[in-house]
């Protein structure tokens, strides 16, 4: 565009950029940048940058060749980078609650901890996490299917009291209807199967919306570098912010898996009907095939789902037309003849007690049960073999969340949360269709058993809670000792101390957080088991159990299936009223976008159903911007991250090419980096990957509070990596008391407003000189 012309950048004229980036619930450009009158520099509403009003034209050339553009007295030209609006936008993102369970299997795939890549059992570990997500899917289309066709199609529709209680139930109804067409149980599952079948459709639509929307960036092309045992990380990888293939591949493999439990819930309740003897030999030879086909396509699923099918070293554009088009074609095709071999008529067939519900729930619970019994030993030995936890630091080996057991752990609480989601709906619908308990025999006993534990569970966790306060309280009085003596504060106000050693004891209970997982996980595991054992060993649910038991023991399992049955329910709707908040209210989102700046910062690498990765967004972002302004420029650039904005600065910093990381310096504050992101993501943050990003880049620099429940050090200490990163704790508040410089009483910031230090700007300026001035000059 016009004429060309050569900037001369000299080594005196030192053009400096500080790319803000902020944290977990967004920030506007004005706050970020502490001016009212911004503009939007580069971007889209979704994700931009922006800059002051007088510091649009910054980068210009200067009228005068003696006075190099953008000097601004040596000041750094800030700039904010908003990505806000990518995990807080319109109402839909209010449907992304139902994809919870999803976003936390998700998270456990990247969880393993550091070992050697390309070896068996990090395959391995990604193998059975991604089959862990496949039986999710599975879970909840089975849930829509219990709703849908168990409970409304089969017993109430079947049922003559229940069918006149809901007069839109009449034409499903033999007697309503007077043997209407619609009545046979056939036609009526077929015609309920239209539910479970637009979920899934719903599922896809979402997956497929929200890949194009946030994940279709591609990002800088270039070539991978060499990796040098564990200190290299994926994160540096050309292509592991681009999983196009990966994410389609897994899309067709749960969008067919989903077609085909409806299809099996359908064609195996006719099958087991033309099975019977005396029954007609066509139906029962079809039914045969039926069955058959259903686990050919079972079997096509687990093949998909097995195959990773995608390569980070480079931008993989390649994608698998062929299967991602035809595998749900197939099931979908399949499904529709499974609809009309169902609907076909069978004289004599009447609906009676339950489908097969317990059968389907029990293998789920069972292999769900195993999968994380088989990933827990799988991440054991990662933890303890070669090129993980042997070969490593006695302080790395401390660090790591739960001995290298997080992500198993993660993947019971996922599959716990399923369960929790398909009870909660199963039951609050059969206590709608039946109020009275007395017309239907409701939703699978399994289900009622996992919900009768819960409130074993709550008094679990209301013990841990108890345990953890009572050190928190302990910790108060030790921290309002260190307070007094930090500011001089003897004996100093005593309301005043005791608020920020409260905050201080408060903020260490993130550090307790692998304690709660763990003791939550395992509680689940074990409830969960007793849950399939009462079920298969009696048939009944627990208060039936209890019959023959003493009055103790009844009354304990009436209690516990009452409570339990009332706990989901609320649950239940808890998640629905929330939802409905987050659709019609924009802060009520931002609330549930906080979730998800912290749960959607990874790839979709083992749940295509999950909410849409942010970061394959603003990651490349990041470093399209770093790159061509340190190319056209010749200066400094300091990348500054807030919170959840510190991890996309590093992650942004490790896609630069080397030449280019070079002349990039590192400021975070509040970060998460190291004390959550190091001790759950240990292959992609622990010490050894944050080290090599400290030798690579020009410098670092991390600021932190002790007040902070979510920042804390990076604990990268001053040797060959480089210089120190971490500065000594932050003052907070930065007066106890009024001061000239603070004649009202400063407030106690916790994880904000780091800016309002003068460390910060300290830090900031100590980067910039530390960075090479002497570049060469660029053409623009």
């Amino acid at each position: 565009m016009g004429e060309a012309r050569t900037v001369e950048r000299s080594s005196t004229g030192r053009a400096a950029l500080e790319l803000l980036v902020h944290g977990v619930g967004g920030a506007r450009p004005e706050k970020m940048l502490n001016d009212p009158r911004t503009v939007r520099i580069t971007g889209d509403d979704t994700a931009a940058v922006y800059r002051r009003a007088e510091d649009a034209d910054a980068d210009a050339p200067a009228a005068d060749a003696n006075t190099p553009s953008g000097d601004h007295d040596g000041r750094p030209v800030p700039e904010a980078y908003v990505w806000s609006n990518l995990t807080s936008g319109n109402g839909t993102r209010a449907l992304w609650l139902l994809l919870l369970p999803f976003m936390v299997v998700n998270l456990a795939h990247w969880m393993r901890p550091a070992s050697r890549e390309g070896t068996r059992a990090v395959r391995l570990y990604g193998l059975l996490v991604r089959l862990a997500g496949l039986s999710l899917t599975v879970l909840l289309v089975a849930a829509a299917c219990e709703v849908a066709l168990d409970l409304t199609a089969w017993q109430c529709a079947g049922t003559r009291a229940c069918a006149a209680r809901h007069s839109w139930l009449g034409f499903l109804s033999p007697s309503g209807s007077h043997g209407g067409w619609w009545s046979p149980p056939g036609r009526r599952l077929a015609l309920a199967a239209l539910v479970p079948t637009a979920l899934t459709g719903l599922l896809w639509y979402l997956s497929h919306r929200t890949w194009r929307a946030y994940e279709s960036q591609e990002p800088l092309d270039r070539a991978a570098e060499p990796e040098h045992g564990p200190a290299h990380t994926a994160l540096s990888r050309p292509g592991f912010w681009y999983g196009r293939r990966l994410v389609a591949r897994l899309r067709a493999a749960h969008t067919a898996a989903g077609l085909l439990t409806v299809a099996a819930a359908v064609g195996t309740a006719a099958a087991r009907e033309d099975h019977r003897p005396g029954g007609p030999a066509v139906l029962d030879a079809l039914g045969r095939l039926l069955e058959v086909s259903l686990a050919v396509g079972a079997l096509a699923v687990v093949w998909v789902v097995c195959r990773r099918g995608r390569s980070e070293n480079r931008l993989d554009r390649t994608l698998d037309a062929h299967l991602v088009h035809r595998l749900p074609l197939t099931a979908l095709t399949l499904l529709a003849l499974t609809l009309v071999y169902a609907a076909w008529n069978r004289p004599g067939w009447h609906s009676s007690g339950r489908l097969q519900g317990d059968t389907t729930f029990g293998a789920l619970a069972l292999s769900q049960g195993a999968l994380v019994l088989a990933l827990a030993a799988v991440a054991h030995v990662l933890y303890r073999g070669p090129g993980g936890d042997a070969d490593q630091g006695r302080d790395e080996r401390e660090r790591c969340a739960l001995r290298g057991l997080g992500g198993p752990a993660v993947v019971m609480l996922a599959c716990a949360l399923g369960g929790v989601m398909s009870g909660g709906v199963s039951q609050r619908v059969s206590d709608w269709l039946d109020g009275t308990g007395t017309f239907l025999d409701g939703p699978p006993v399994l289900l009622t058993w996992q919900a009768s534990v819960i409130p074993v569970l709550f008094v679990v966790l209301l013990v841990l809670c108890g345990l953890l306060g009572r050190r928190t309280w302990r910790l108060t009085r030790a921290e309002r000792v260190a307070v007094a003596r930090e500011y001089g504060a003897d004996p100093g106000d005593p309301a005043r101390t005791g608020r920020i050693a409260r905050t201080r004891s408060m903020a260490t209970l993130t550090d307790r957080g692998p304690l709660l997982v763990a003791v939550t996980a395992g509680t689940t595991l074990l409830l969960g088991a007793a849950a399939v054992v009462g079920t298969f060993a009696s048939r009944r649910t627990p208060v039936r159990a209890a019959e023959a038991a003493g009055p103790f023991v009844q009354g304990a399992a009436q209690a516990a299936q009452a409570l339990g049955s009332w706990l989901i329910g609320l649950g239940f709707i808890l998640f629905v009223t929330w939802g409905r908040r987050a659709y019609k209210d924009a802060s009520a989102r931002r609330t549930i976008g906080i979730l998800w700046d912290v749960g959607t910062f990874w790839p979709r690498a083992a749940h295509p159903f999950a909410p849409p990765c942010y970061a394959e967004r603003a990651v490349p972002d990041l470093t399209w911007r770093m790159t061509s302004w340190t190319r056209a420029t010749g200066g400094r650039l300091v990348i500054s991250g807030h919170s959840q904005g510190s991890v996309l600065a590093a992650a942004a910093a490790w896609q630069l090419k080397p030449s280019d990381r070079k002349r990039v310096a590192l400021l975070t504050y509040g970060s998460p980096i190291e004390r959550l992101y190091g001790r759950w993501f240990p292959a992609h943050f622990g010490p050894a990957a944050l080290a090599a990003l400290h030798r690579d880049i020009a410098c670092w620099r991390n600021l932190y509070r002790l007040t902070d429940p979510i920042g804390g050090p990076v604990r990268l200490t001053g040797d060959d990596c480089g210089p120190e990163v971490d500065r000594a704790p932050l003052a907070d508040p930065l007066a106890y008391g009024r001061t000239a410089e603070h004649p009202l009483p400063a407030p106690i910031l916790g994880h904000s407003d780091y800016q309002a230090d003068p460390a910060f700007a300290e830090e900031r300026a100590h980067l910039l000189a530390r960075l090479h001035p002497e570049l060469p000059a660029q053409r623009t």
